[in-house]
């Protein structure tokens, strides 16, 4: 996947130009090198950062002779990742925060003052939606929430006061897609600010900000960290824009802590070799669910019975490993025995680990035999994609309606 990095760090543009994205993930902002020869960065695990002189810190404004005054501002260890995400997501500069849902509302709350309209896809991360359809409304501001699956649904919910349009692509649990260079192009004509949870595809296989959109967010907790052992997040635009978020994140004290960013540096090195695996063994599942008789449906932007899969192709150069398919009705019961017979899949709420996962819900009210149709999550791991194909197989028949 060779890609170029955006110009404006350390690296000489002609470096920018010569190296994949790859290499530049091992080389960005560590030109000179760590005390002691050291491979990995120090971590700065420092609350605070003091001047050799009164008279050198005041006149540089409160900080340090190297720019640091305090770590709920900024950190040199969660700076370096913020300099590798940037550069991954080709935006002037980027943010980190100490959960997704930090980084996450910073920004909304940044932008969307009071008596803002907002506008949401309906498929978007559950607590994005509560902050927006319940915590804000107590600040008067207003969302409209629309599948997202056509430009027109947009362009029908602007408002006069409408601020923000915020996006999810592919969305939680039904993948739906959104054309983010045509929703960027209309809300820019009318001067409303575009953000996009990215956190499915990453950088590695989707740049929303090179489509258009304005600030683009990650739960860094996902794919970014990669071992589940990290709660963070990031926000990436321009620096006009980015500059007005940190001021959020200052007061707010929402900034990742050293350790999350050296973790999350640890995470980037090995991205693009993660997400090349994931493409390939999420697709090779899915593709083996599709093909058994007791799925009713698999959702899964990749394959070719996904109703958006040409735009997937148009703005995406690859897939992740999550995905979701769709039963018949069957019992409540036969639904949890499908699951309790499986030997390689954990039950949890995240996903982008080494361990693969599987959540599960009815959809609607149960019939008068007790059937419905249920919705199961898929997060495909590390993990040979042949052995979990052969965990599911000696189970599939469970979920026959």
């Amino acid at each position: 996947m060779p890609r170029s990095v955006r110009k404006g760090y350390t690296l000489g543009e002609a470096m920018q130009q010569e190296f994949s994205l790859e290499t530049l993930l091992q080389h960005l902002g560590e030109e000179e090198p760590f005390p002691y020869g050291s491979v990995t960065p120090p971590i700065m695990q420092t609350s605070l950062f003091t001047a050799r002189a009164l008279r050198e810190r005041n006149a540089q404004q409160g900080r340090n002779e190297f720019g640091y005054t305090y770590t709920r501002n900024d950190n040199p260890t969660v700076r370096l990742a913020e300099q590798k995400l940037a550069a991954l997501e080709g935006t002037e500069d980027a943010l980190c925060f100490g959960s997704g849902m930090a980084a996450i509302a910073s920004a909304i709350l940044t932008f969307a003052g009071s008596g803002a309209h907002v506008i949401c896809v309906d498929t978007a991360y559950p607590p994005t939606r509560t902050l927006l359809e319940s915590w804000l409304t107590r600040y008067g501001v207003q969302t409209t929430f629309v599948s997202g699956e056509c430009v027109e649904e947009f362009e029908q919910a602007i408002q006069p006061d409408t601020r923000l349009i915020y996006l999810e692509s592919p969305s939680s649990l039904y993948f739906r897609l959104q054309d983010l260079r045509a929703v960027s192009e209309l809300a820019r004509a009318r001067g409303i600010l575009t953000l996009c949870d990215n956190s499915w595809a990453t950088p590695i296989f989707q740049n929303p900000h090179a489509l258009g959109v304005d600030l683009v967010l990650h739960s860094a907790s996902k794919y970014l960290g990669g071992h589940s052992d990290l709660l963070a997040g990031v926000v990436a635009g321009r620096r006009e824009l980015i500059e007005r978020v940190r001021q959020t994140r200052e007061l707010l004290g929402g900034i990742l802590e050293p350790f999350g960013g050296w973790l999350l540096l640890r995470g980037l090195r090995t991205l693009p070799m993660r997400m090349e695996r994931a493409h390939k063994s999420g697709l090779q599942v899915a593709e083996w669910l599709a093909a058994q008789s007791p799925i009713a449906k698999v959702n899964h932007p990749g394959l070719p019975s996904h109703p958006q899969h040409a735009l997937a192709r148009a703005q995406m150069r690859g897939y992740s490993s999550l995905f979701s398919f769709e039963t018949f009705p069957i019992t409540e019961e036969h639904a949890y025995a499908f699951a309790e017979r499986l030997r390689l899949f954990r039950f949890g709420c995240s996903w982008g680990g080494y361990e693969s996962l599987l959540l599960g819900w009815a959809q609607g009210e149960a019939d008068a035999q007790g059937k419905a149709p249920w919705l199961f999550r898929v997060y495909v791991g590390l993990e040979n994609p042949d052995d979990l194909i052969r965990d599911m197989q000696g189970v599939i028949d469970v979920l026959a309606p």
